[in-house]
Order: C-alpha cells, then structure tokens, then sequence
C-alpha cells in the first residue's frame, strides 16, 4: 500500500501542475456539493416562505371509500364522488400530483402509489382545465430507477404530466403564524407555489411512524436532512400537513404493504384491498385508512397529535363517509 501511494504522489507530481491539482480540487468540491442535500440548501438562494393558502372548497361528502378491481376507475369514481374535479382545479391551475415514489420497488410490491391512480388523477385534473401537472418526490432510493421501477413516470407523462426530480437547489424556508420545529425547514418550492396541491400516499406499514399516510407522505416535499423530521415526528407531520395544505387526499389502498415498510421487497408482505379513499381532511383519511388495516388510529402518532389539536376532522363517526363497491 505505501509503495502505490508513493507512485501515486510521484505520478501527481510529474504530470500535474499546482494549478491543476487545484482545478482537480475544486472539481471535486463541486461535485460533493452538487450531491449533498445539505449543502444544496445551504448555498441555495432560499427565503422565508409562509403557510399555502387553501382553496374553500364545497365537497358532496367528507370521505369517500370506493372499492373495486380497477385503480383507475376506483380513482375516477372517488372523484367524481366528491363533486368531480373542477372542485379542486380552476382553469389554468399549476397542480401538483404528490405520489408516494421513494422506493425501488415495482408496483406489486406496494412500496410506492400505484401507477393507475397517479394516471387518473393527472388525467382529471387536466380536463378540468389545468394549465400543468407537475409529479415528483424526493425518492429514498435513487430516483432515476425509483421513477422508472415504480411505474409512476411512465403512467404519469403518457396523460401529460410534467415528471421531474425535485430541485434542491430551488426550495424555500417554512414559515410558521406559530411556534413549529418546522420553522426554516427547506421545503421543494414547487410544492409550495402551486394552486392546487393533490396528495397521492400508498397505504403501507411503517417501521417507525407506524403507517405511511397522508400527512407521512409530505416528508417528501422536504429537503434537508429529512431523518430529523422521525423526532417528535407527530408533531412535525401535522404541522407540515397545516403549512402545504393539500386541496385533496387521495389515499391508494389497492395493494397494501402489511409489514416491513416502508420499503418492503417481499410479495408474502402484500395484501389485496383494492380500494382508493378520497377525502378533503387528511386527517379524516389518515384515520379512516388506519381503521381500514385494523391499526388502532391513537397509535399512529400524527393522526394522535391531529386529534389532540382539533386539527381537521378528528371523529369519523360524526363524518359524512360513503363507500361504493364497483
């Protein structure tokens, strides 16, 4: 080893002149840089950037639970359910389609939004005349082979969405009317300066939050050091949930993830429910859908700290919920 180490210097010293050591230096720091989150934050032209401001939208009812063999159709039906899709999306509306993409998983294993629901969803929004669909997440796994395994690219641009990994160099600072751990955190700035926003989690176990939801699925707006977002992470959840304020949540429980998640691999792990849950309360749908795999909703820690706020509708007894069998 210290023999090739010193052909090495001997080498460097021979055929590279200081400046280009330097050149060869910075190159290198650039490059750190340019694959550090991070750091992208932190040299990023980032500024304070307060809550989104949700649309007053009237719905038919609160939640809607359809089931049937068909993601695209049981999406469809949700929709159409709640009042339809101009509901939520004005002509001209920038939307932003927010599945749950993280793993390099293929859709029978229930790591990540089916394709189908992601599809019909872009497809509504724009015949009720949206401008532009923007899809994306800030994958765990690499994103280019998260896009493609996934099957959510594909499925997305082929109704004409605009499919992009996320810009860590284009993010604003959360900013809070209230004392929040959130306060600054680097959030995707596209997911911000949307009119619309439509999120779009799979219903799956997880290893530490419990279940992946709704309000779980925002972590991936989120620049940063994501990781610290798992501390206090009721808490957090809930008051990202309150800064994007999503118009919609639509919840694919088509093919459900029972244990090893958030990632999962195993087909022995997979449950068919078939079913997509539609609702303008993430609360409201995160509590549902908890009820749904038999998990005691009190044990998921954003959906106990929501209900321990009063923040959306904590008590799905007192909620206007239809469900339709296709």
């Amino acid at each position: 080893m210290e023999k090739l180490l010193y052909n090495l210097e001997s080498f460097l010293r021979r055929h590279i002149t200081r400046g280009g050591f330097l050149r060869i230096c910075l190159g290198a720091i650039l490059v750190f840089i340019a694959e550090n989150k991070f750091l992208k934050f932190a040299f990023a032209k980032s500024k304070k950037f307060p809550p989104r401001q949700k649309k007053d939208i009237k719905v038919d009812h609160d939640l809607i639970s359809v089931s049937g063999k068909d993601p695209y159709q049981n999406t469809v039906k949700a929709i159409a359910a709640l009042g339809g899709m101009s509901r939520f999306v004005n002509k001209g509306d920038v939307v932003v389609v927010k599945p749950n993409m993280a793993w390099d998983r293929n859709p029978a294993q229930a790591a990540n939004t089916d394709p189908q629901v992601v599809a019909a969803l872009v497809e509504l929004c724009y015949k009720a005349g949206a401008k532009r669909v923007n899809v994306f997440d800030v994958p765990c796994n690499d994103a280019r082979r998260v896009y493609v395994n996934s099957g959510i690219e594909k499925a997305a641009k082929e109704k004409g969405a605009k499919v992009f990994f996320a810009d860590h160099w284009n993010v604003v600072k959360a900013q809070f009317p209230y004392k929040s751990p959130m306060e600054n955190w680097p959030i995707i700035r596209d997911a911000v300066v949307c009119d619309t926003f439509i999120n779009v989690p799979v219903l799956k176990d997880h290893s530490l939050a419990g279940l992946t939801l709704s309000m779980k699925n925002l972590m991936g707006v989120c620049s940063g050091t994501r990781g610290l977002i798992h501390m206090d992470i009721g808490r957090k959840l809930v008051d990202l949930t309150d800064y994007i304020k999503p118009e919609l949540t639509v919840i694919d429980a088509t093919r459900v993830l029972t244990k090893n998640g958030p990632s999962g691999g195993n087909l022995e792990d997979v449950i068919n429910l078939d079913t997509v849950i539609a609702s303008q309360d993430a609360t409201l749908a995160d509590y549902y859908a908890a009820q749904l795999v038999k998990r005691d909703p009190q044990t998921i820690p954003n959906i106990k700290e929501a209900v321990n706020r009063g923040y959306g509708i904590t008590d799905p007894a007192k909620a206007d919920i239809l469900t339709v069998a296709l």
